[in-house]
């Protein structure tokens, strides 16, 4: 949910106006707007790179996760993995847009440890592949870009542990 969203709801609920303090979040959210557009459109253009080299940097520090038996083994199961890298990504820029984590833990995470448990997935393994990703959108970016997407990569890692 938004900022704007979550304060009308909040104003709704109270009946009430919005408050300055209300006023003065969405004036920085808004004026903050060309920067997360500007950021999204940065790891959207980069995804494949992403993707790719996240999953390679994945598979060389757990190549028991592409040897037989393994959770990555195979075209087709490789191919799941970097598709699920993929989906994390998405949700990054996701929440990057919104300004919030609220699209990651809707998202993203909610029955997401169960699911890997059930299918035998090690989610410490998801979560080095999404740790993969922010090392190498950071070395893509400018250290400011770096350390505010980092935020939501963090968030990200920390609800898969």
């Amino acid at each position: 949910m938004s900022i704007i969203t979550k304060m009308i709801v909040n104003a709704d609920a109270e009946v009430r106006y919005p408050t300055p303090g209300e006023l003065e979040q969405i004036k920085l959210f808004v004026q903050s707007g060309d920067r997360r557009v500007h950021l999204v459109q940065a790891l959207t253009g980069s995804r494949e790179r992403i993707i790719k080299q996240a999953g390679e940097q994945l598979f060389q520090q757990r190549p028991n996760l592409v040897s037989p038996g393994g959770n990555a083994y195979g075209e087709a199961m490789t191919a799941t993995c970097l598709r699920d890298l993929d989906y994390y990504l998405r949700l990054i820029t996701y929440s990057v847009a919104a300004g919030e984590t609220t699209p990651i833990q809707e998202i993203g995470v909610v029955g997401v440890r169960e699911m890997y448990r059930s299918l035998g997935t090690p989610i410490e393994s998801v979560a080095a592949g999404v740790r993969a990703m922010k090392n190498i959108t950071s070395s893509m970016m400018s250290t400011e870009d770096a350390n505010e997407v980092g935020t939501y990569f963090d968030y990200l890692i920390a609800a898969l542990q």
